[in-house]
């Protein structure tokens, strides 16, 4: 299968994501509940899912799926993995910073990303050696897109500016560590928090992208507005649609092991020259 037509696809699977949520967040009769860490998940984020899970069943009906509220369906060396609306509390809230992320792996790598934010009339999408881009949603709009890249980070970490997700309240103690460790080595973090407190925060913090223009503190790195973000606690569906938007921009990626993988919970973006200081900031023991 050709990375154009899965290109393709992906952006008709968002073209029917934006439908979808649209069409659910005026509903109604929106249904919400709470998942078992205490975030929200509705029933627009699982008919997403459905959706997709099904057309690309029917179009690529040898490859897997994996989505954060359906689980994974079969197997195999290529699998989609989806996140239906992420920023589930934004939705609610009808703020526009939220939306749906699909992105292709293949044999153990991520070979495509789409974040499309319907709400924003914004796309973000990239494949190795294709470039990342930004344009309007939907697909179809005649409005050029734009290829994103992102200046050398020649700065050394005293001099940054760390987005850091989620809140020190909603980490593990090693993750709080991982997080006020960095925090101390740069100079500034978005949010503006004590990464060291447990305690909740008052009023509770944003996120780093919210008023930003864009939906996911990663693609802060990629248009240039943050140099580093760290997401802790994540799933896969969380993390692998940005990694080829960030890596194709000029940005690096891993893992806090150093590993370019999606599943294991933590990720590092970061502008080129920054990755690995933060990186070893990351791992050291103060």
């Amino acid at each position: 299968m050709t990375r154009s037509a899965d290109m393709a696809l992906a952006h008709h699977l968002a073209d029917l994501a934006d439908a979808v949520a649209r069409y659910r967040r005026a509903s109604p009769d929106l249904t919400v509940h709470t998942k078992d860490d205490g975030s929200p998940v509705t029933d627009a984020d699982q008919e997403i899912e459905h959706v997709l899970r099904s057309e690309i069943r029917r179009h690529r009906p040898g490859d897997a799926f994996v989505g954060e509220e359906s689980g994974a369906h079969r197997t195999g060396r290529r699998r989609w993995i989806v996140d239906g609306i992420d920023g589930t509390a934004s939705f609610l809230a009808r703020e526009p910073e939220w939306s749906t992320l699909i992105a292709v792996e293949e044999d153990g790598g991520i070979v495509l990303g789409m974040v499309s934010a319907p709400a924003l009339g914004r796309r973000w999408w990239a494949a190795p050696g294709a470039g990342a881009w930004a344009g309007p949603c939907p697909s179809r709009s005649p409005m050029p897109a734009r290829r994103l890249s992102i200046a050398d980070g020649g700065r050394p970490p005293h001099d940054v500016t760390l987005g850091i997700w989620p809140p020190p309240a909603r980490l593990s103690a090693s993750e709080r560590s991982v997080a006020a460790r960095l925090a101390a080595h740069v100079a500034r973090t978005r949010p503006a928090l004590d990464w060291s407190s447990a305690a909740p925060a008052t009023p509770p913090p944003r996120k780093p992208s919210t008023g930003s223009g864009t939906c996911h503190g990663a693609l802060l790195v990629a248009t240039g507005q943050v140099d580093a973000f760290l997401l802790l606690g994540a799933g896969p569906w969380d993390i692998a649609a940005l990694i080829p938007v960030v890596e194709e921009a000029g940005g690096v990626f891993s893992d806090l092991e150093g590993r370019r993988r999606a599943d294991t919970g933590a990720a590092l973006f970061a502008v080129p020259g920054l990755h690995r200081p933060l990186l070893d900031i990351a791992r050291s023991d103060g």
